[in-house]
């Protein structure tokens, strides 16, 4: 199936590794050029390298943190700079902190929106005016099954992923007739370096191993297994792609039908 990205640009945000990389890779063997952002410089460098030299799409790598209101400026800029332009926006940060509630103070819940909530609504901002000048456009946010059923000891994910999506949903009306869809695509239990560290956070909570675990996880989910994140990121391209132009304002599961819910 052809996509309809060869020659797109793309900014994917956290795309160091996980969940957007394995994007990031996707969009690259479509034919799309791409912006990638991460905090760490080395790790970034090394994912540009690897995807162009995999991919022969032109990569740019701008290191910088989204929770910083002058780094995603930046990120933009020199995205513009480079391509002249930005057709989709694939919003993506790392999780917060595990805990429940009373174990929270107010900077948690801070910094959780500003990297979380902000982050999505700084981008969005930056990038929204150029796809309506051109007609068309792709926002795809990164959430998380706890958007639609809460994960236990994860309040922070849970709030403040649901808050992206309510912003989604609105947006996606207002932007729809420019040729713009706004979507979310929430990630259930996936094989990456986020759910390695929350497997051993709450197995040193509960004083188990941390494989233990993953196999309550596995156990949850009917395919009985966890995700990988190419699974994922086959969705995610086409979400932003020229094929999925009457699809806006929804939240897709990637879960192995982890969620229980009908709707």
């Amino acid at each position: 199936m052809d996509l309809g990205l060869q020659g797109k640009v793309a900014l994917v945000a956290a795309a160091s590794q996980g969940l957007g990389r394995a994007v990031a890779e996707e969009l690259a063997m479509e034919g799309a050029s791409l912006i990638l952002c991460a905090r760490g410089e080395e790790k970034l460098k090394a994912a540009c390298d690897w995807i162009h030299q995999r991919t022969d799409s032109p990569v740019l790598g701008v290191p910088g943190d989204l929770s910083v209101a002058a780094d995603v400026e930046r990120i933009v800029r020199e995205g513009l700079d480079r391509f002249g332009r930005i057709e989709i926006l694939v919003t993506n940060t790392g999780g917060p902190p595990a805990g429940p509630f009373e174990n929270l103070n107010r900077a948690d819940w801070e910094d959780a929106t500003r990297s979380l909530l902000t982050s999505v609504l700084d981008l969005t901002r930056l990038v929204l005016p150029g796809m309506k000048e051109r007609s068309w456009g792709r926002i795809l946010n990164i959430t998380s099954i706890a958007a639609k059923q809460p994960v236990e000891n994860l309040i922070l994910s849970n709030s403040i992923r649901a808050a992206v999506t309510g912003f989604a949903k609105t947006l996606a009306d207002e932007v729809a007739e420019h040729g713009i869809t706004v979507n979310n695509i929430m990630p259930g239990y996936t094989a990456t370096e986020r759910v390695e560290d929350l497997a051993r956070t709450l197995a040193k909570r509960e004083d188990v191993e941390a494989a233990d675990i993953k196999r309550r996880w596995e156990s949850q989910i009917p395919m009985k297994r966890l995700g990988t994140p190419k699974e994922f990121a086959a969705l995610a391209a086409f979400l932003v792609s020229e094929r999925a132009s009457y699809i806006t304002g929804s939240s897709i599961a990637v879960d192995g039908g982890w969620i229980s819910s009908l709707f």
